[in-house]
């Protein structure tokens, strides 16, 4: 039977786009009028306008002494990290081919950081030869360091990273706390820095992530509180003066029926507190907050063309020519435990006043291949565009796009 769709769950509002005429406006765009210049759904598009104001509002917000990086593995486009560059004070890179393309957008080799705890020896090398600045994860990695550096005739520029004996309460991906295989924990530091120190290596400071994607201010305040205190003990132990303090992020954007924006105001008073005690307790350091998804996880939606509408024991599917070889974390495949739904509307359809209950699945031959479950939408036909939203991070480079060998998408910034 069909669940009524006043008993449907509500996702927060997704207001960040405008609607013109029935259709949703992406890049200052009407959606059907983008998707012909695109020439073929499904395809994500990556709003310019939403990112340089998201970063804006951070940077309103935020001490001026507080660096903001993008952590590039939350969308690694070429075209949008170009514009990233221009936008940030730095990118924080996971792999050698993601420091390549960072180089290649524009990044300063002096603003990009290399994090990673399983990093191969050709990766060190390449991240010495460019002179970016390394997390070091592991013990292993200072004997490799020192000898490359002496290989190449310039120290190594390293942070340690720091698993810290707590985690960021109510988030998504725990990354810290607990037993982990990011960073070095924080028992073990204090012999981790007496080697770099006896190895000649060029340290700056630390680097602490505690978790990712929480929409509870005052958890991410606390973790930070914690990252600074954390880190302002450890120094005592540096085999030099503090450069860098990575405080991580975690800042979170709503993805599911019942969560709600993240409130920014409390986070901001604490890293002006923190930027202010910095000033004296670790004199001539940057205090850097790094974000990957809540820069642009909201700038970006997915689209997809429905080709079939199919009525099945009275439950409408809305069949597309995208999927979860495309979006992955939309169906739900990418972590969830249960499944639950992204926002999802028709995007050429959005004043209609016809209603119904609706699933929206791929073409795959398999019954995972869902972006959308017993959903309130307008009621759509083939042909029309079905939009998922908060679909700026973690999307195409995170989706296995060989699978069953469909055709693949396209990325566009508009």
């Amino acid at each position: 039977m069909p669940v009524p769709i006043s008993a449907l769950p509500v996702h927060a509002p997704m207001t960040q786009f405008a609607v013109c005429c029935g259709e949703l406006v992406v890049g200052g765009e009407p959606l059907s009028r983008l998707a012909a210049r695109v020439g073929q759904t499904p395809f994500y598009a990556y709003d310019r306008a939403l990112i340089q104001a998201r970063v804006a509002e951070l940077r309103a917000l935020l001490p001026g002494t507080v660096r903001l990086h993008y952590a590039m593995k939350a969308n690694p486009m070429p075209a949008l990290l170009s514009w990233m560059v221009g936008l940030v004070d730095g990118v924080d890179v996971a792999s050698a081919g993601e420091l390549k393309v960072a180089l290649e957008a524009g990044a300063s080799p002096s603003s990009i950081s290399f994090a990673g705890p399983g990093k191969r020896e050709a990766e060190l090398r390449q991240a010495v030869a460019a002179n970016v600045l390394i997390s070091i994860e592991s013990f292993r990695e200072v004997p490799l360091l020192q000898a490359m550096a002496r290989e190449l005739g310039w120290p190594a520029r390293v942070l340690v990273r720091v698993n810290p004996d707590f985690e960021l309460k109510h988030s998504g991906l725990k990354m810290g706390g607990g037993a982990r295989q990011f960073g070095v924990d924080v028992e073990q530091v204090p012999a981790l820095l007496a080697d770099i120190g006896r190895a000649g290596l060029g340290f700056e400071g630390f680097h602490l992530y505690a978790g990712s994607q929480s929409l509870r201010a005052q958890a991410i305040a606390e973790a930070l509180q914690k990252s600074y205190e954390l880190a302002l003990r450890l120094a005592a132990k540096a085999p030099g003066p503090i450069r860098v303090v990575n405080l991580g992020g975690g800042l979170g954007i709503p993805y599911f029926p019942g969560e709600r924006h993240l409130e920014l105001a409390p986070i901001g008073g604490t890293l002006a507190h923190l930027a202010q005690r910095a000033q004296t307790e670790f004199p001539g350091a940057a205090l850097v907050l790094e974000l990957g998804r809540y820069l642009v996880g909201e700038a970006g939606v997915y689209v997809a063309r429905v080709i079939d509408r199919k009525v099945s024991r009275g439950k409408v599917f809305l069949v597309t020519d995208g999927g979860l070889h495309h979006h992955l974390a939309a169906s739900g495949n990418f972590g969830q435990v249960l499944r639950k739904n992204y926002p999802v509307a028709i995007g050429n359809l959005m004043d209609a006043t016809a209603r119904e209950t609706a699933s929206v699945v791929g073409p795959s031959c398999s019954p995972l291949d869902v972006l959308a479950d017993h959903m309130n939408l307008a009621v759509a036909q083939p042909g029309d565009l079905v939009v998922v939203f908060q679909s700026g991070a973690y999307g195409a480079s995170a989706s296995p796009q060989n699978f069953l060998a469909h055709p693949a998408c396209v990325e566009v910034l508009v």
